[in-house]
């Protein structure tokens, strides 16, 4: 199965040039940058391209992967497989929300418990969850609102 090709890589002088660009483009990610590499190795269009289990070696990926961006390229083109899809929402909404994110500066600027000289993050965690604010949480969610705010408790 290594050694067979589903999908040949022929690229066009643009398409080339393209993939080149790409693959030295320092402000695409290693992901797209590693594509654009896979194709101009797998480049049949000048002579025999290298077999796919050579160029997961050479790329540091491995066969399915190799085989996957072929792949790509046969359906989506150069433009289509050198480029991430966009998502049309986020993977799971934020539980944080900007009125959530509000109360919870406001406590933080607020005074502490009784017997407490100031707000730590579990301590303030507990409050957001005895005020409802948030039906649950973390201290970790807590943290991070403070953190993008430069809030600090000390």
């Amino acid at each position: 199965m290594k050694g067979n090709k589903k999908y040949a890589v022929n690229l066009t002088i643009e398409e080339r040039q393209y993939a080149q660009r790409v693959k030295r483009d320092v402000t695409k990610c290693e992901t797209i940058r590693k594509r654009a590499e896979i194709l101009l190795l797998a480049d049949e269009s000048r002579g025999k391209g290298l077999k796919q289990g050579d160029i997961a070696e050479l790329v540091d990926t491995t066969f399915v992967t190799v085989s996957n961006i072929a792949k790509q390229f046969h359906l989506n083109g150069i433009k289509g497989t050198l480029s991430l899809k966009k998502r049309s929402e986020p993977p799971r909404p934020s539980i944080v929300t900007g009125e959530i994110e509000a109360r919870i500066i406001a406590t933080a600027c607020g005074e502490p418990p009784e017997g407490y000289s100031r707000w730590t993050v579990r301590l303030l965690t507990e409050k957001i969850i005895e005020l409802r604010i948030m039906p649950s949480g973390s201290r970790e969610t807590v943290r991070r609102v403070l953190k993008k705010r430069n809030l600090s408790l000390t």
